[in-house]
């Protein structure tokens, strides 16, 4: 049985696609601006623009992309499976915090409750949820995680010098690699690793 920590934004859905393909909608309409940068983690870094701009694309964009932006293939029955087997379950997520995009357009509260309300409508079950404004790794130590799905390539590099890290495929994130790095494509890849880490 392991406590396993799991990110929203980039685990349970393809943040690095919805970028490009709303992002490109957005920058091209409105500034005639293409894709500069196709593996940029922040959409400042994909159509290499200054802070308003992206300001200005969060404001028009982040409400839709919380309340409707689809999770990932088989997100919610793997979840299911690893709880059924007796893992626990800690949704860890920057949502809400001066990190998220969120912050410039919500209140703390408000993102909360369409946070909840998102797991809710897409059947993720979870154990305990955590926003978390604060370091990734200490949230984990604090709560005796074992293991941490993450996409972030800071977060993985740090957390996986105390705990093995699933690391989430992404452009952004492909150079990530070391000790306590199990780079996963799937939800079904992560579920196998999981069982193969819980039997060894």
């Amino acid at each position: 049985m392991m406590r396993i920590g799991i990110d929203i934004d980039g685990v349970l859905t393809d943040i690095e696609q919805w970028q490009l393909d709303y992002g490109s909608k957005f920058y091209y309409e409105k500034y005639r601006k293409n894709i500069e940068n196709f593996k940029g983690y922040e959409t400042t870094d994909i159509f290499n623009v200054e802070q308003g701009y992206d300001d200005e694309f969060w404001k028009e964009y982040f409400i839709d992309y919380s309340i409707n932006v689809e999770p990932r293939k088989f997100a919610s029955e793997v979840i299911k499976k690893l709880r059924d087997n007796g893992h626990i379950i800690y949704i860890i997520t920057a949502r809400g915090s001066f990190l998220s995009h969120s912050s410039n357009v919500m209140l703390y509260e408000e993102n909360k409750k369409i946070v909840l309300e998102w797991l809710k409508k897409n059947d993720i079950l979870y154990d305990n949820i955590i926003f978390s404004p604060e370091d990734k790794l200490d949230i984990c130590m604090e709560n005796n995680i074992d293991l941490m799905i993450e996409d972030k390539l800071a977060n993985i590099n740090k957390i996986s010098k105390k705990i093995p890290v699933i690391c989430y495929q992404a452009g952004y994130n492909e150079l990530c690699n070391g000790k306590n790095i199990i780079r996963c494509y799937s939800w079904y890849d992560i579920y196998a690793k999981i069982n193969k880490l819980s039997n060894t």
